[in-house]
Parts: C-alpha cells; sequence; structure tokens
C-alpha cells in the first residue's frame, strides 16, 4: 500500500473524487503518515474509496470494522466489506474471509466456506491463508483430517516467514504427525517462533533444554526461554521458574523469587501452583506460616479439582487449622477427594464417621 510523498497531493485528488488517493489518505491517516494518526477519518476515507469499488479501501475498510478501530466494532459489517474485496480477488480479504466463517465472526460459522476462501487466499502464496488451510487439515475441519496436507500448508507458510506457522510445525514433529518424530527439528522451529515472541514456543523450547529433548541439556538456557513467557503471563512457565529458584538449577538457588513465581502461576490460577503454595504456608517452607493463607491456596486448587488439595483442606477443616473446625466440611472434601481416588481420603472418612451423626454424614455428602 505504497503512499505518495506529499498528503497534500493526495488530499488534492481525493477530494475530486479519485478512489486511489482516498484509500492512500486513508493509510495516511491510519498510519500517522506525514498527518496526525486519526482512525476515524482513515474510515472516512476508506469508505470513500471502498464505495467506488477500490477492493483495497474495502479490505482495509472490513479491517476496521473487524476491529473496532475508527467505528464501533461490527462483524457483520466487516464481513460485507471483506466479502466486497475478496470477490474482486483481494488475497487478504479472502484470508480475512475465511477467517470469519471459520470462527462464526459475523457471519454463520460455515467450514466449507472458509476453506473455500483460505484456499482463494493461499492459490495466492498468502501465508496467513495457507497456515489456514494447514489448520484446517490438521484437525479435519470442513475437509478430511490429513496430517501429509496439513505438513505441506504449514511448510509452504513457514517459508514465508509466517510465526504461527513455524510454531505448528514445531508441534508436528514433536508428535510425529504427517512426518516422522524429529525433536532437533522440533527444537528448531519452536526457536524461530520464539525468537519472534511467541510464547507458547518460548514456554516449549525452555522445557526442552530443562530436559534435554531434541537440544543438549542447559538449564541456563531453559531459564532464560521460560522466563521470556513468563513474563507473558505463561503460567506453566511462571511455575517451572519457581522450581527452578527452588532447586537452584540454571540459576543461584532463591526461595524468595521461588515463592514469587509460584505466587504468579498461582494467582494466573495454576492449579499445581495454588496446591504448592498452600503446602508452603501451612509448613512455613520459605514464607511465614500461614494456615489462613494454606486454606486459601488449598480452595483454589481443591477448586479445580486436585485431590491433594481436596485432602489437605479436608484436613485443615478436621483440625481447625486456618479455619473454624467442622468435620462435615472436612468429610466433605474428603469425600470429593476419594472420588477422585485419593485413598487417604477414604480412610479419614472412616474415621471422622464415628465421631459424627447420621445426619451429619447425610449433610456432608450433599455439600
Amino acid at each position: 500500500f505504497a503512499v505518495p510523498e506529499s498528503v497534500a497531493e493526495s488530499q488534492k485528488k481525493a477530494e475530486t473524487g479519485d478512489a486511489l488517493a482516498q484509500f492512500r489518505l486513508g493509510v495516511m491517516f491510519a498510519d500517522g503518515y506525514g498527518v496526525p494518526k486519526d482512525s476515524v477519518e482513515a474510515v472516512k476515507w476508506y469508505r470513500m474509496a471502498a464505495e467506488q469499488g477500490n477492493n483495497y479501501a474495502q479490505f482495509m475498510l472490513g479491517v476496521m470494522f473487524a476491529n473496532g478501530e475508527g467505528v464501533p466494532r461490527d462483524s457483520v459489517e466487516a464481513v460485507q466489506w471483506l466479502l466486497l474485496a475478496a470477490e474482486q480477488g483481494n488475497a487478504y480479504a479472502q484470508s480475512n474471509l475465511g477467517l470469519m466463517y471459520y470462527r462464526g465472526d459475523g457471519i454463520t460459522q460455515d467450514s466449507a466456506e472458509a476453506y473455500k476462501w483460505f484456499s482463494k487466499a493461499a492459490e495466492q502464496d498468502l501465508d496467513s491463508a495457507q497456515c489456514g488451510l494447514g489448520v484446517m487439515y490438521a484437525n479435519g475441519i470442513g475437509v478430511p483430517k490429513n496430517n501429509i496436507e496439513a505438513l505441506k500448508w504449514f511448510s509452504k507458510a513457514a517459508a514465508q516467514g509466517n510465526v504461527t506457522a513455524y510454531a505448528k510445525l514445531a508441534m508436528m514433529y514433536v508428535e510425529g504427525d504427517g512426518v516422522a518424530k524429529d525433536s532437533v527439528e522440533a527444537v528448531k522451529w519452536y526457536r524461530m517462533a520464539a525468537e519472534e515472541g511467541e510464547v507458547f514456543p518460548q514456554l516449549q523450547l525452555g522445557l526442552m533444554y530443562a530436559e534435554g529433548d531434541g537440544v543438549a541439556k542447559d538449564s541456563v538456557e531453559a531459564v532464560k526461554w521460560l522466563r521470556k513467557a513468563a513474563a507473558q503471563d505463561e503460567v506453566l512457565a511462571q511455575f517451572k521458574l519457581g522450581l527452578m529458584y527452588a532447586r537452584g538449577d540454571g540459576v543461584a538457588k532463591d526461595s524468595v523469587e521461588a515463592v514469587e513465581w509460584y505466587r504468579r502461576a498461582a494467582e494466573g490460577d495454576y492449579a499445581l501452583a495454588q496446591l504448592v503454595l498452600g503446602l508452603m504456608y501451612a509448613n512455613g517452607d520459605s514464607v511465614v506460616k500461614d494456615q489462613v493463607q494454606a486454606v486459601k491456596w488449598y480452595r483454589k486448587a481443591a477448586e479445580q479439582g486436585m485431590a491433594t488439595a481436596q485432602f489437605n483442606l479436608g484436613v485443615m477443616y478436621a483440625k481447625g487449622e486456618g479455619v473454624i473446625k467442622d468435620p462435615i466440611e472436612a468429610h466433605a472434601w474428603w469425600d470429593v477427594a476419594s472420588v477422585l481416588g485419593d485413598d487417604d481420603a477414604k480412610k479419614n472418612m472412616s474415621i471422622v464417621e464415628k465421631a459424627m451423626t447420621r445426619e451429619q454424614i447425610a449433610e456432608a455428602t450433599k455439600l
């Protein structure tokens, strides 16, 4: 979308009804090129050009409506403009329209239509559409599942620098989908995506360095990539960093840092981190012993279905630690844990039932 050097020149042509100049003026306002950035003004000029049939302006207007830039977000209106541009052969519009059909955003979800528009754009060598086709073949959406085809399209997209395709290829090499399992090749693709700032590949690369999978084991390098993912609020990376600080693995041992990373993961609703924090507070391990805090974190993990947390919460209620002593609540949590296979919970239920009335047992089973 090249723009002329002179804003004044474009303005003059645009005001006389020149559709290309109107489109270019829209780009200038959208990007702040030679004028103050102004999304509302960009929409105004895009619309004028779009109404004259300029497919680039139709595409950009569709994008503005899809993103709510310069106008209230309106997926239905976005689809209408994208369709006009797509029918004129605009590959970017075709790919975006395919995505809207894929998601059912602004239009009834239709995998066949998604495939159709992705295919048209992919034939024009647009990497985002090629990646879209790869996803559809990999998951059997709109087409029969075909990992060989998925690999083909992801490879085409990756050859053009599509970061999502890098990550998808890595996953295929990890799982051996459409290709022989190859951890070394997986590391290569994860690294390429991670270097572009993609959080999941950063996490996976960190884990592979930590485990020596597809690459020589290197805890320092593992910490480097896990830290990058953790900075983007990836909770597993945060939890793993906590473990590495606790052990002094790849970093100097630091219990304070370990607790901080556990806490960040726990606050991100990572159940295992919540359980670990509960244990640390219950035992005064690297934190001041605090049974109320222990109960808080056990409860959060228990509510996510962690049997160990459910068992421990039952113990806290049975002993009255951090909460008012309540055999009914204790029995209720042990009952839940026992369903998940915790044998100790079953034993504790049998013990506490000896001191409970039938009514209390009945009440506990209802909780």
